[in-house]
């Protein structure tokens, strides 16, 4: 790949992330303000430059840049994990990406959400997620499950189970359900009878 479609592609995933912020954010008003002020938005770009790195073996810059971000932008993401397109972060403030976390396209984490582990052992220790997955505010996905693709975690669930695809997960512990017809994401992340 030459340097300038590199570039094309780099503003390309760009301009995605901004669309995919723009259709999840009720409250965000133009695409502009999106670049500027959305802290989730800065730590997932900032994330990319990071596993950029960290692919290419340069493990310590990669480390610091996430550090600083996490400074800036109160999300921490581990530049070892892998995250798909058109991610979105509402809100930022206090989520947790582990290092063998996978996070598939089109998914949606609020604030206070923790992708971690459960065991110091090497080898897979966090969660997988499929695409079109949902995360409630404060949601904990613990250890090397899967929640299968669009699937919505609820508001302060702590998730330690394999969840199929269409699921709702609500509870402490968190019990899986099948979706119902014409649920919509946004809704079972907001109602008070999923909210813990």
């Amino acid at each position: 790949m030459s340097a300038l479609s590199g570039l094309r592609l780099a503003a390309s995933r760009l301009r995605e992330d901004l669309v995919a912020a723009k259709l999840r954010d009720p409250a965000a008003r133009s695409t502009w303000e999106i670049a500027v002020l959305y802290s989730g938005l800065h730590a997932i770009w900032s994330y990319r430059v990071a596993h950029a790195l960290w692919i290419r073996g340069l493990r310590f810059p990669a480390r610091a840049l996430s550090q600083l971000t996490r400074w800036l932008t109160g999300v921490e993401i581990h530049p070892g994990a892998q995250i798909g397109r058109r991610f979105f972060i509402d809100h930022g403030m206090g989520v947790v990406i582990g290092e063998t976390a996978e996070v598939g396209d089109d998914v949606m984490l609020y604030h206070g959400v923790t992708l971690g582990g459960q065991t110091h052992d090497g080898g897979k220790r966090h969660p997988t997620l499929g695409d079109g997955v949902a995360v409630g505010a404060g949601a904990k996905i613990l250890g090397p499950i899967t929640i299968g693709a669009g699937s919505a975690v609820g508001a302060n669930a702590v998730v330690t189970k394999d969840a199929p695809e269409d699921s709702v997960l609500v509870g402490i512990p968190a019990k899986a359900r099948s979706r119902r017809s014409g649920e919509d994401t946004r809704a079972l992340l907001s109602a008070p009878d999923y909210v813990i």
